[in-house]
C-alpha cells in the first residue's frame, strides 16, 4: 500500500489498516477452509452491539495464551482479524470493515462468530504456561548437563517418550515408559536443541543449521512431565507455528 505520507491524516488509523491487511494476507496464505460471512447473513444474524469495556478487554487480552491459540487457529482469517482487532484492541467495526473490505455489520458478525468460538472452549484444559515453560527449561538444562537424577525428578513416574516414525528413522529411541527409563533415553542428548513456542506452548526444537528437524512437545500434569512427543515428520512440522525463545 503506497501512500504519500503527507496525505495521511490519521497515521494511527492508517497503520492499523495496513497491519490488519498484512495479517489477513498472511492468514489467507495458510490452509484455511472456514466459511466466510456475507453481508446479507450478517444483517440476518447480527448480534447486539458489544460496548468496549477496558477491564473486559484486559481480561480478553490476558487470556490470549496457549489454549486460546488453538481456538484462534480454528477461525477463518476474517474472523480472527475482526475478533482480535475489536475485542482486544477496541478497533471500531467501521474501521475493521474497511480493513476486511466488508460492511461494518459483516465485520461485527465475524467478530461475534469468533467470540462464540472462544466461549465454547470450556472443554479445553487449563494450562499454566509459566509452570509449563519452567519445567521445559529445567528439563533442557538437565538433559544438556546429563543430570539423570534431576530429569527423574521432573518426570512423572509413568512418563512416556513417544517418537513418530520419522523420528525413529532419524535415530530416536523407541517408545519408552517410566521416569528413569525416559531420563536415561534423553540424558545428555539435548545438544543443538533450543527452547521454542510450538503452537503456543513451550517446547523444544532441534534445528541443526537453522532448519527444524524435530519438535518435542510436553504434557504437564500436577507439576510433572507426563509425556514427551517427538515429531520429525516434515509435513507435520510445517503445520507448527514455531517462535524461538531465549533459554
Amino acid at each position: 500500500m503506497r501512500v504519500d505520507p503527507a496525505a495521511v491524516e490519521n497515521l494511527s488509523g492508517w497503520l492499523t489498516t495496513v497491519t490488519g491487511r498484512v495479517c489477513l494476507d498472511r492468514l489467507k496464505s495458510r490452509s484455511w477452509h472456514a466459511e466466510i460471512v456475507s453481508d446479507a447473513e450478517a444483517a440476518e444474524h447480527e448480534d447486539p452491539a458489544v460496548e468496549h469495556d477496558p477491564a473486559r478487554a484486559a481480561v480478553v487480552a490476558d487470556s490470549v495464551g496457549a489454549a486460546l491459540m488453538v481456538v484462534l487457529d480454528s477461525m477463518a482469517p476474517e474472523e480472527r482479524v475482526a475478533f482480535v482487532l475489536h475485542d482486544v484492541f477496541a478497533v471500531p467495526f467501521d474501521a475493521i470493515g474497511e480493513i476486511l473490505d466488508r460492511s461494518p455489520q459483516a465485520a461485527r458478525q465475524l467478530a461475534s462468530r469468533g467470540r462464540r468460538r472462544v466461549r465454547g472452549t470450556q472443554a479445553l484444559p487449563a494450562v499454566d504456561v509459566a509452570q509449563h515453560r519452567s519445567l521445559v527449561e529445567a528439563f533442557l538444562r538437565a538433559a544438556r548437563a546429563g543430570d539423570f537424577e534431576a530429569l527423574v525428578r521432573l518426570l512423572h513416574p509413568d512418563a512416556v517418550l513417544h517418537p513418530d516414525q520419522a523420528a525413529l528413522r532419524m535415530g530416536s529411541r523407541p517408545e519408552t515408559r517410566g521416569a528413569r527409563e525416559v531420563a536415561a533415553a534423553v540424558s545428555g542428548g539435548a545438544r543443538g536443541t533450543r527452547l521454542v513456542l510450538a503452537n503456543g506452548l513451550p517446547a523444544l526444537a532441534w534445528a541443526p543449521g537453522g532448519r527444524i528437524r524435530s519438535i518435542i512437545e510436553f504434557t504437564v500434569v500436577d507439576g510433572r512431565i507426563t509425556a514427551l512427543v517427538v515429531t520429525a515428520d516434515e509435513d507435520r512440522i510445517a503445520q507448527f507455528e514455531v517462535v524461538p525463545l531465549s533459554d
